[in-house]
């Protein structure tokens, strides 16, 4: 073959993936959906008091033909189309009546924070994401924002169900997530219009003036930035319970959960005979299961382009993009023999038999579309935990003490000291 010839081969190819590519992201230009809902003929004028319930689908925004598939991935698209019985809550009675608080989210997820009557704090946390301030200009400046709106196929709708059920037989405290549909009604007030009529994960906050874990004496929950706070003003009688953190991150490498930023979590602040215990809470698990394939999510998947974003397969490939800074404040200090043991812990808790009665958790529908698929991914991961721990800790010590404040922490004002390590200070 001549080098011209070569050259236009490549050329060739080239223009055929590009226009392959906009092929794929041309199939609809919408951001954002709601759910599709079958059994009510209008959302708008129906009394939903005469329903307990409402069939329905979390999205149609990821149907797609085979091209679709091939350049951007099968991900949960027939999860998010599937359909599936879901309770209808009204505030008012709910927990005997729901306070709204505050709105709240991140840069896909919109939450609405909440006091039950009961004194805990409760949230809404949109099932359907919003990627508005995900898309970069350059994607936009190429008609290319499907990408990204695209990417949330990537994530299980169901996936935080699971996760609870799955963190409860582990011994990980987390925040019960339930999914609820929210009809429109006079307790939203003025949030009435932007979150009436939509699906949600109804939780726990990672903060709470009031206990909802199965610990005695826990006096509040709060957040990591609190947190810190708390031990400049307790020293040395605060203490974070390393084991428990150590379990919760090793479950989160069992279910493949990528995102464990530093906002993610909660504390329990547990009074003791020696002090205070704070108690590890892991909040959001919109990642948990996060399955890429196809062609671009698979390149922006790569270590060397987004190293954080990891699929969830039989096996941990790259444990660095799996260590947050997070990670090397709080579990710098911590001996390997507690990861080690953490790791034969959740072994011995989430047995075949444990792994596959959590399942039962998910509607039939779903647990059909894939679920003994992730089943069988943990059980694989599980045999391997015990070098998984290993590794995560060595990755800990070579990375050393964080040199910048934790995301959410940039105010605080902390020693040097203080800033490299939660027990340091």
């Amino acid at each position: 073959m001549s080098k011209r010839t070569l050259i236009l081969s490549v050329l060739i190819i080239v223009l055929i993936v590009v226009l392959s590519i906009y092929w794929s992201v041309g199939s609809t230009d919408k951001i954002t959906s709601k759910s599709i809902l079958y059994n009510v003929d209008n959302v708008q004028t129906t009394n939903f008091r005469a329903f307990d319930s409402v069939e329905l689908s979390p999205s149609d925004l990821y149907k797609a033909d085979d091209l679709k598939k091939m350049i951007q991935g099968e991900q949960y698209r027939a999860a998010w189309s599937a359909k599936v019985i879901v309770p209808i809550v009204f505030l008012d009675t709910l927990k005997g009546g729901m306070t709204m608080e505050e709105e709240g989210g991140g840069k896909q997820t919109h939450s609405l924070e909440m006091l039950g009557e009961d004194g805990i704090t409760y949230s809404l946390r949109s099932v359907n994401k919003d990627t508005k301030k995900l898309i970069p200009e350059f994607l936009k400046t190429l008609k290319l924002e499907n990408i990204v709106v695209d990417g949330i196929s990537a994530q299980h709708p169901f996936a935080a169900i699971l996760a609870a059920e799955l963190a409860e037989k582990a011994h990980v405290l987390h925040t019960n997530p339930q999914m609820v549909f929210v009809p429109k009604q006079k307790r939203l007030g003025d949030y009435n219009t932007a979150f009436g009529n939509r699906l949600y994960l109804l939780e726990y906050e990672t903060k709470s003036d009031v206990n909802y874990t199965q610990h005695k004496n826990v006096k509040e929950i709060i957040d990591t930035d609190n947190l810190q706070e708390l031990k400049l003003e307790l020293k040395d009688s605060l203490h974070i319970d390393a084991r428990a953190l150590v379990r919760s991150r090793l479950f989160d490498m069992l279910i493949g959960d990528w995102d464990r930023h530093t906002k993610q979590w909660g504390w329990a602040i547990q009074k003791t005979s020696k002090g205070y215990n704070a108690i590890p809470i892991a909040g959001d698990r919109d990642n948990a299961f996060f399955k890429t394939d196809g062609l671009i999510p698979s390149l922006i998947a790569n270590r060397h382009v987004v190293k954080e974003l990891r699929s969830f397969e039989k096996d941990i490939d790259f444990m660095e993009g799996l260590v947050y800074p997070f990670d090397n404040y709080f579990l710098s200090q911590t001996p390997e023999k507690v990861f080690i043991e953490e790791a034969e812990n959740l072994q011995s808790l989430l047995t075949d038999s444990v792994l596959e009665a959590s399942l039962q958790v998910w509607p039939k529908t779903i647990r059909d579309l894939g679920g003994d698929d992730i089943i069988k991914k943990i059980k694989e991961r599980r045999e391997d935990l015990k070098a998984y721990a290993i590794q995560f800790y060595s990755i800990i010590q070579e990375k050393g003490k964080v040199t910048e404040p934790l995301k959410g922490s940039e105010e605080l004002e902390l020693s040097a000291k203080f800033m490299g390590c939660f027990e340091c200070g």
